[in-house]
C-alpha cells in the first residue's frame, strides 16, 4: 500500500501553511496537514491482515475464471451478468433505437417545451381550442428538431471518439502466443505486451520490462497533467521468472485487491504465485491513460478493465454551470407564466360576468350549448391560456442557443489568439457561458505555467564573490572548448572573464562551482540518437545540469554507486558514498563523493535561509554573495547557493554507520534521517550562488493593467514560498511600489482561523470582506484543495462572478469551482484544458478574451433578451385589448398563420444577427477604454428594471397598435364605397404594422451595420408580404379551404391608401417615443460607451499613431531588495532509485565521441520553486 507523497504536489509546500499577501491588506491561514508516516513492515502487516477481505480477484490467463458465479452480479430482476467489465468504454449518450425517445425525454425536462406541448394538448380540446393546433406544433417542432439535430452532431463525435479507442490495436497472450487485439476485447486477466511509446490500454499489473529490474517509464500527461516522466516497477519475482512467451504462458497467479475506485494515488492488493503472497502497491500498477516512455518493451496483467479502470472513475460528471442571465431568464419565464395566469383568470373573470349581462341574453349568440356563466367563464381561463400562449417564448431557448453558439465560433476563429509557436487557437469548449465572460469581478491565477513560462534558463550566478551575466537559452548553446566561443551565436551572450576562467582553469572556484553542478542532482540520463536525454524531478535541476554541461562539465551516466561526467573534455568517474535527497522541509540536497585521488567531498545546494546557517565561520565571500543574492532576487530570478566540504575517510565511516542504523530504523524514519543529515551538512564552505529565470509570458504586465482598470480583482494563488510569490506580483504589476504591502503573519483575524481549526462562518464572512478591499491578493502556499476553497469562498459570500485561470493538473479544482474555467495549454500536460470552459496558448489573451469576446458577447446577449421579451409582449397583449370588444370570447386578433409565423420568420432573423454581430466600439477601442467592461459587472443591461421597462414597452406598443387601427375603422368608407373595417382587413393592418414597427425598432436598438443586418430587416419584411400574399390567395384557398380562410384580404386591404396612411401612423406613433428618449438619453445622459462612439474616428486616429510609435518596456524592475525563492522542485528527486541501483540501464558497450545533439526532455512547472 502506498501514500500520497504529498510534498510532491506545488501545495504541500513546507508545512501547507496559506500565506496570503495583500495591498492594502494581510492575513494568513495557516494548516499542518502532514500525510501519514508508515513503515514498510506496518503497510506489509495491513496488507497481509487484509488481504482475506479484498473482494477482487484476478487470475493470470483465465478468461473462464472471471465467468463464475460467484463474480456475477444481478442486473435486472434474475438477470445477471459479471462484475468484470469489459475493456470498451462509452461515453456517447444515444443510440439509433434510444436517441428519439432519450432525447425528447430530455428536452421535455425544460419547463417551457413542456408549457407547449400541454398547449398542444388543449388545443385538441374543442371547446377550449381558440387557436388550431398546428399554430403550437410547428414552432415546437422547429424547436426541438434544431436542438434534437445539435444534440446528435455531439453525440456521433462521441461515438466516432469511442471507435477510435476501442478499435486501438495491442498484443494479447492468447494460445500460448501473444496476437494482436483490439482494445475492445482485452478481458481482465489477460497478459499484455506493450511497447515503447504505447498508450496503456487498462490498469495493469507490471510483470517485466526489457530493462534491469522490470523498470517501466510512463508519461502521466493524460492523467495528472504532469510531462515528467514516473517509473514503475515490476515484483522481483516476476522480473526473473516472467521474461519470455512460454514463462508468460505459464503464469497462473491469482491477484487480489481492492475493488475498482477513483483513487489515483492508491492501490492496494497481493499476489498469490507459487504458494507465497507478494505485496503489491501503486508502484507495480501501469494506470490506463498514460504512456510508455524509454522502455523498449514491458508485459503486464489486466487487473481493472474499461468502465473499471481508474481514470474512468474519475470521469465523473463536471458540475453543470450557470450564467446569471441564464438564471435571471428563467426568472422572468416563470414570472411571465404568472403574469399570463392572472391575465388569462382577469379575462376569464370577465366572460363570466358579460355572459350574464349580455351573452345568455342576446339571441343571436346562442350557440346551442347549456352552459352556465361559470362553466363558460372556466372555458375561456384555457382558451386565453392558448391564445395568450405567446406571451411564453418559445424560441427563447433555442434562439439563445444559436447566439451563443455563434459566439463561441468567433472565439475559435479570432486569429489575435492564435499562438503561432506552438499552433494553438483559442477554443471555447462550452457554448453555455459567454455572456459570463463579460461580468467577471474576480480572476484567481496560477503562477508558474500561467503567468510565467515555466521555461528555465540560467541567467546569472555568482561565484568567489564575482558576478557573471550568462544570457542564452540552454537547449540551443554550447561552448566550444577548443575556440572558447559558443557553437551558436544567435541570441546568446556570456561573460567572456567567466569563459576565461573556464579555459585556463586557474581559478579552482569556477571549475568546482561547474563540477558541482554537474555532480549534485537526481537528473536521469539515457544515451538515444547519439546524444543524451536528461530527466529531472524538476525543469531547475534540468536547467542546472544543462548549464554545466553548456559549459563544458557534460553529466554523462550513473550507475547505483558511480557518476560518470566529462570535464574539459576528459571523462572521469566518481565513487558516490551517498546521496542526501531533497524534501520541502530540508529544501536542501547533498551529495557525498569519493574523487579518484582518494578524496572525500561533500556538496550541497539549496535554498539561502538554510544554507548560510550552516556554513563555516571561515567561509569566505558571504556578504558579497548576500549582496549578489540580493540583486538577483530584485530581478525575480531564483536563487540557490553552491557550497561544499572536505569530509576525512574517519569522520565518513563514522558518519556511515549512523547513515545505515537511520536507514533500517522501523519509527520515523525521515527524521532519523533528517537528524543525521544535519550532523554531515555543516562547516560547509561557500562556492557561489546561481540565478535562474523562469520568465513571464509576453505582455502579463500589460494584460494584468488593462483587467484592473475594468475594475476586475485579481488574485494569485500559488505553491510557492512568500518571497517568490511577491516578487513575481512586482514583476507583472499587480503589485507596485507605492502599495503598502502587508503580510499574513501579522494579521490577528488570521490567527484566529489558525487557532479555530474549522473556522467559523463570522470569521470566513470578515477573512473574505477584508481580502476584497485589497487591490491585490496573493496567496502562496495554497495545496490544490485550497485553491478550490478560496475560490469558493468568494462566490459565497461577495456572490462575485468568478474566473480561475491555470495550466497544470494542481489547478483542475479551482477552475471547475470557479464560475468560468480558463485552461493554458503550457509545459504541464493537458489536465487543465480538459477540465476547462476556455482554453488558449498565453495568459494575455485572457485580456481580449474578457474585454473583447466576453463584453460583446454580454452586450448582445442582453439587447437580444430586452427586445425579444418586448416583441412577444407587443404582439401578444393586442389579443389582451381586441377581448374588451369581443366579449373576452379568447378570439385571437390576427390571422391563425400570422401566429404561426411571427416568431420564426417574420421577426427572428434580425434579432438574431443582433445577437451574434453587434458591437458598440470596435475591439481595439474595447481594449483602450477597459471602464466599458464596468456595465458587465454591475448588471446594468440586464435585470428586472430592464424586464420590466421592455414589458411597459410592449404594452404600449401594442396599445398604440390596436387602437389606432380601431378608431381608425370606425365609420369609415373606401374609395369603391366598401367598408375596410372588416376583421380580417383589421387582423392585417394590426400585423402589418406590427411587423414594420418591431423590425424598426431593432434598426434603432443596432449599433454595427452591416450588409447582412440590413438585408435581414428589409428581408423579413419582404417575406411577411410574401407569405401573407400567397396563403390569402385563391389557389390555395381551394387546395386547403378550412386552413386558409382569408382568401383575397391582403389583396383587398392593402389596396385602400387610407389603410396604408393607418399603417404609418401606427408605426410612426409607435417608434417616435423611443427616439426621443434615445435622443435625450445620448444628449444629457450620455454613457461612457456614447461617448466613446460619439468621438470614434478621433480615438480611431489615436490608435493608429500609437501603433507607429514604439512601445514601451512592459515593466521596470523594483526598487526594493526581494529575496527570490531557491531553484528546487517540491518533489522528491530520484535519489531512492538511484541508491537502489534499480534505474539503471545497461552501458553501452564502448562510448563514441560525445555527440554536441544533447537535449534535455521538457519537464512539469507543478510550481517547481
Amino acid at each position: 500500500m502506498s501514500f500520497p507523497d504529498t510534498s510532491s504536489d506545488e501545495s504541500s509546500a513546507y508545512n501547507n501553511n496559506l500565506h496570503l499577501t495583500a495591498a492594502g491588506m494581510s492575513f494568513t491561514y495557516i494548516r499542518n496537514n502532514k500525510g501519514p508516516n508508515i513503515e514498510p513492515w506496518v503497510t506489509n502487516f495491513f496488507i497481509m491482515f487484509s488481504f482475506s477481505e479484498m473482494a477482487w480477484k484476478v487470475k493470470a490467463n483465465d478468461r473462464p475464471y472471471h465467468h463464475l458465479p460467484e463474480f456475477k452480479k444481478k442486473v435486472f430482476l434474475c438477470i445477471k451478468k459479471s462484475r468484470y467489465s469489459g475493456n470498451a468504454i462509452k461515453t456517447y449518450k444515444y443510440n439509433v433505437l434510444t436517441f428519439l425517445p432519450l432525447n425528447l425525454y430530455e428536452q421535455f425536462k425544460r419547463v417551457a417545451n413542456l408549457y407547449f406541448l400541454v398547449l398542444l394538448i388543449l388545443q385538441i380540446i374543442p371547446d377550449i381550442a381558440t387557436l388550431p393546433w398546428y399554430t403550437t406544433l410547428i414552432p415546437l417542432v422547429v424547436v426541438l428538431g434544431v436542438t434534437g439535430i445539435k444534440d446528435l452532431v455531439d453525440d456521433l463525435a462521441r461515438h466516432r471518439m469511442d471507435k477510435e479507442i476501442n478499435n486501438r490495436k495491442c498484443e494479447v497472450l492468447l494460445d500460448g502466443r501473444f496476437q494482436e487485439s483490439k482494445w475492445r476485447d482485452m478481458q481482465v486477466g489477460d497478459v499484455v505486451r506493450m511497447k515503447k511509446n504505447d498508450f496503456i490500454p487498462a490498469d495493469i499489473l507490471l510483470l517485466s520490462s526489457s530493462n534491469p529490474n522490470s523498470l517501466c517509464y510512463v508519461e502521466t500527461a493524460e492523467l495528472d497533467g504532469e510531462t515528467n516522466l514516473k517509473f514503475k516497477l515490476g515484483l522481483r519475482v516476476t522480473d526473473e521468472r516472467l521474461q519470455d512467451e512460454r514463462q508468460l504462458a505459464e503464469f497462473n497467479a491469482l491477484i487480489e485487491c481492492e475493488e475498482p475506485n477513483n483513487r489515483l494515488d492508491k492501490f492496494m492488493g497481493t499476489m498469490l504465485y507459487e504458494g507465497k503472497r507478494y505485496p503489491l502497491d501503486l508502484d507495480n500498477m501501469l494506470l490506463r491513460g498514460c504512456k510508455i516512455r524509454n522502455t523498449e518493451v514491458s508485459h503486464g496483467l489486466v487487473i481493472f478493465a474499461g468502465a473499471d479502470t481508474k481514470i474512468m472513475k474519475n470521469g465523473g460528471k463536471t458540475r453543470f454551470k450557470r450564467t446569471k442571465i441564464d438564471e435571471l431568464m428563467n426568472y422572468m419565464v416563470y414570472s411571465i407564466f404568472v403574469l399570463l395566469i392572472l391575465v388569462a383568470a382577469g379575462l376569464a373573470i370577465g366572460h363570466t360576468y358579460w355572459y350574464e349581462a349580455i351573452g345568455s341574453k342576446a339571441w343571436y349568440l346562442f350557440d346551442g350549448k347549456k352552459q352556465d356563466s361559470s362553466y363558460r367563464g372556466f372555458l375561456m381561463f384555457w382558451g386565453y391560456i392558448i391564445a395568450l400562449n405567446t406571451m411564453v417564448p418559445i424560441s427563447l431557448y433555442v434562439s439563445v442557443e444559436v447566439i451563443r453558439l455563434g459566439q463561441s465560433k468567433f472565439i475559435n476563429w479570432d486569429l489575435q489568439m492564435y499562438f503561432l509557436e506552438k499552433d494553438t487557437p483559442a477554443k471555447a469548449r462550452t457554448t453555455t457561458l459567454n455572456e459570463q465572460l463579460g461580468q467577471i469581478e474576480y480572476i484567481f491565477s496560477d503562477k508558474t505555467g500561467t503567468l510565467t513560462q515555466n521555461i528555465m534558463q540560467f541567467k546569472k550566478c555568482t561565484i568567489a564573490g564575482r558576478s557573471y551575466d550568462v544570457q542564452f537559452s540552454h537547449s540551443k548553446f554550447l561552448l566550444s572548448f577548443s575556440t572558447g566561443e559558443p557553437t551558436t551565436a544567435a541570441g546568446v551572450f556570456v561573460d567572456h572573464s567567466l569563459v576565461e576562467c573556464i579555459r585556463s582553469g586557474k581559478d579552482k572556484d569556477v571549475n568546482e562551482f561547474f563540477k558541482l553542478l554537474s555532480l549534485c542532482h537526481t537528473v536521469m540520463v539515457e544515451h538515444k540518437d547519439d546524444g543524451l536525454v536528461y530527466q529531472a524531478a524538476s525543469p531547475d535541476e534540468g536547467a542546472l545540469v544543462t548549464a554545466a554541461r553548456n559549459f563544458g562539465y557534460v553529466f554523462l551516466s550513473r550507475t547505483q554507486d558511480t557518476i560518470t561526467i566529462k570535464e574539459m573534455e576528459e571523462e572521469r568517474t566518481y565513487e558516490m558514498l551517498a546521496l542526501l535527497d531533497f524534501n520541502s522541509d530540508r529544501k536542501r540536497m547533498s551529495i557525498i563523493l569519493k574523487f579518484p585521488d582518494g578524496r572525500i567531498r561533500l556538496y550541497c545546494k539549496g535554498a539561502d535561509t538554510v544554507i548560510y546557517e550552516r556554513l563555516s565561520p571561515k567561509s569566505r565571500h558571504k556578504e558579497t554573495t548576500q549582496t549578489a543574492l540580493d540583486i538577483f532576487a530584485n530581478a525575480t530570478l531564483r536563487t540557490l547557493c553552491l557550497c561544499y566540504k572536505d569530509i576525512s575517510a574517519d569522520e565518513y565511516e563514522a558518519w556511515s554507520e549512523l547513515h545505515q542504523e537511520a536507514q533500517v530504523a522501523m519509527s520515523d524514519r525521515d527524521a532519523a534521517l533528517d537528524r543525521v543529515y544535519e550532523q554531515i551538512e555543516s562547516n560547509l564552505m561557500l562556492i557561489g550562488a546561481t540565478a535562474i529565470e523562469d520568465k513571464l509570458q509576453d505582455g502579463v504586465p500589460e494584460t494584468i493593467a488593462k483587467l484592473a482598470m475594468a475594475d476586475i480583482k485579481i488574485w494569485v494563488l500559488t505553491g510557492d514560498k512568500k518571497e517568490t510569490a511577491e516578487n513575481i506580483g512586482y514583476s507583472c504589476s499587480l503589485l507596485t511600489d507605492d502599495m503598502q504591502i502587508h503580510y499574513g503573519e501579522d494579521c490577528k483575524m488570521c490567527k484566529g482561523l489558525h487557532d479555530n481549526k474549522h473556522g467559523g462562518m463570522s470569521l470566513q464572512i470578515d477573512f473574505v470582506d477584508m481580502a476584497c478591499e485589497c487591490e491585490a491578493v496573493i496567496c502562496c502556499r495554497v495545496t490544490p484543495k485550497q485553491k478550490g476553497n478560496v475560490v469558493s469562498l468568494v462566490k459565497k459570500y461577495k456572490k462575485a462572478v468568478t474566473l480561475s485561470i491555470g495550466d497544470g493538473a494542481n489547478d483542475v479544482n479551482m477552475i471547475k469551482t470557479a464560475d468560468i474555467g480558463v485552461g493554458i495549454s503550457g509545459q504541464e500536460g493537458m489536465q487543465a484544458v480538459m477540465s476547462s470552459d476556455y482554453a488558449f496558448a498565453q495568459f494575455r489573451y485572457l485580456e481580449r478574451l474578457l474585454l473583447v469576446h466576453g463584453r460583446w458577447s454580454y452586450i448582445r446577449m442582453c439587447k437580444f433578451l430586452r427586445y425579444f421579451f418586448f416583441k412577444n409582449f407587443a404582439f401578444t397583449l393586442v389579443h389582451f385589448w381586441y377581448s374588451f370588444f369581443s366579449g373576452y370570447s379568447s378570439q385571437v386578433a390576427y390571422e391563425d398563420w400570422f401566429i404561426t409565423l411571427y416568431n420564426l420568420c417574420y421577426s427572428s432573423l434580425p434579432v438574431l444577427l443582433v445577437g451574434l454581430l453587434d458591437q458598440d466600439v470596435n475591439d481595439k477601442l474595447s481594449l483602450k477604454f477597459p471602464k466599458l467592461y464596468l456595465p458587465g459587472q454591475q448588471g446594468a443591461l440586464f435585470n428586472y428594471k430592464n424586464f420590466f421597462i421592455s414589458l411597459f414597452h410592449g404594452i404600449f406598443v401594442s396599445l398604440v397598435i390596436f387602437f389606432i387601427p380601431y378608431g381608425a375603422f370606425l365609420q369609415t368608407m373606401g374609395q369603391d364605397g366598401e367598408a375596410p373595417s372588416d376583421y380580417q382587413s383589421f387582423a392585417i393592418v394590426t400585423a402589418s404594422s406590427l411587423i414594420f414597427t418591431v423590425n424598426l425598432q431593432i434598426s434603432l436598438e443596432t449599433s454595427y451595420w452591416t450588409f447582412v443586418n440590413c438585408f435581414a430587416v428589409l428581408g423579413s419584411i419582404a417575406i411577411y408580404f410574401g407569405i401573407m400574399f400567397d396563403i390569402h390567395s385563391a389557389g390555395i384557398h381551394v387546395i386547403f379551404p378550412s386552413v386558409f380562410t382569408f382568401t383575397g384580404a391582403a389583396s383587398n386591404a392593402l389596396r385602400q391608401p387610407y389603410l396604408w396612411l393607418t399603417i404609418i401612423l401606427t408605426v410612426g406613433i409607435s417608434l417616435l417615443p423611443v427616439i426621443c428618449i434615445q435622443f435625450l438619453h445620448k444628449s444629457i445622459w450620455p454613457s461612457v460607451g456614447d461617448k466613446i462612439q460619439r468621438n470614434r474616428k478621433k480615438y480611431e486616429m489615436e490608435l493608429l499613431q500609437e501603433e507607429k510609435k514604439k512601445k514601451a518596456p512592459a515593466f521596470e524592475r523594483g526598487r526594493r531588495s526581494r529575496r527570490s525563492a531557491y531553484a528546487f522542485s517540491h518533489s522528491r528527486g530520484y535519489a531512492d532509485l538511484i541508491s537502489s541501483g534499480r534505474s539503471i540501464r545497461r552501458r553501452p558497450a564502448a562510448r563514441g565521441i560525445f555527440q554536441e545533439s544533447i537535449r534535455e526532455v521538457p519537464q512539469t512547472a507543478a510550481e517547481n520553486i
